[in-house]
């Protein structure tokens, strides 16, 4: 099995549960290269190692593949980067997993000169004022227009990042198989201006009102600038993230265990 390391801190290189994973698959007969831009011919699966953030970069990279990304928790949170290095190696030499599809998002600017170089994010695609100005934000679905949103900002998200920064907006959560996309204002001016869910076909425009020269766009981690002028198309990508997912693995346990959903302090003992 030829596996793909993906760093974001170096590090990470030297950590000891990595490194003692590596062995064990090494010494398994596994072939492991750090790929940092690019994978190489016949790459059977991608391990991210590190936290989210990790996670994020790592989906880049693989974008437009059918290589799977493993998510090795080195990180804070881990909920795309679920597994311990310790919990790794026996389940994946056995051939215990399953690969769980997560859907991307795809930007297209206008004008094209603005298009970013990967222009995909597994969580969201968020656009924020530049300056100190409230910015306007112009929205259609399918053509259909929505009411403006006067906002610090607006983000589409994924089921993916339904846990992410939509949740700190407010957002839903969603089960990681539901097929949406999920608009959410940014500190909206408006109480009745709720977020909204998109089925996944959907075609969603966006352009501005500002008063500042620029906006800011975020792809995950990735930030470019915008001319006020510009409008932005979003959109599910043609193809998905394979994410690999160990037997063990519970959604709903996660969120109780990471986020502590459901948690009623009230009945806890003095």
């Amino acid at each position: 099995m030829r596996l793909a390391v993906f760093f974001k801190q170096a590090r990470l290189r030297r950590d000891k549960a990595f490194l003692s994973l590596k062995a064990e698959l090494e010494a398994a007969g596994c072939e492991l290269y750090e790929a940092a831009d690019a994978l190489l011919p016949g790459t059977d699966m991608l391990l991210s190692v590190g936290g989210d953030g990790t996670f994020l970069s790592a989906a880049t990279l693989v974008a437009g593949t059918d290589v799977p990304v493993l998510g090795v928790n080195l990180g804070r949170l881990g909920f795309l980067s679920e597994y311990s290095p310790g919990d790794i190696a026996a389940p994946l030499l056995r051939g215990e997993y399953t690969l769980e599809d997560r859907d991307l998002l795809e930007a297209r600017t206008d004008p094209d000169g603005l298009q970013p170089a990967k222009p995909f994010a597994l969580n969201e695609i968020s656009v924020h004022r530049s300056g100190a100005a409230m910015l306007g934000v112009d929205v259609s679905v399918d053509g259909e227009p929505l009411p403006t949103y006067w906002a610090d900002g607006l983000l589409v998200a994924t089921g993916s990042g339904s846990t992410a920064y939509a949740l700190s907006v407010g957002g839903p959560i969603c089960l990681p198989g539901a097929k949406v996309m999920i608009l959410a204002p940014i500190a909206p001016h408006n109480l009745n201006l709720r977020p909204l869910i998109v089925p996944p076909g959907a075609r969603i425009r966006i352009s501005f009102r500002s008063r500042d020269r620029k906006v800011s766009c975020t792809l995950d981690n990735r930030n470019l600038l915008l001319d006020k002028d510009a409008a932005i198309e979003v959109s599910v990508a043609r193809f998905s993230l394979k994410r690999v997912r160990f037997p063990k693995s519970n959604f709903i346990g996660a969120l109780q265990e990471k986020l502590f959903w459901g948690e009623d302090v009230r009945n806890e003992a003095d």
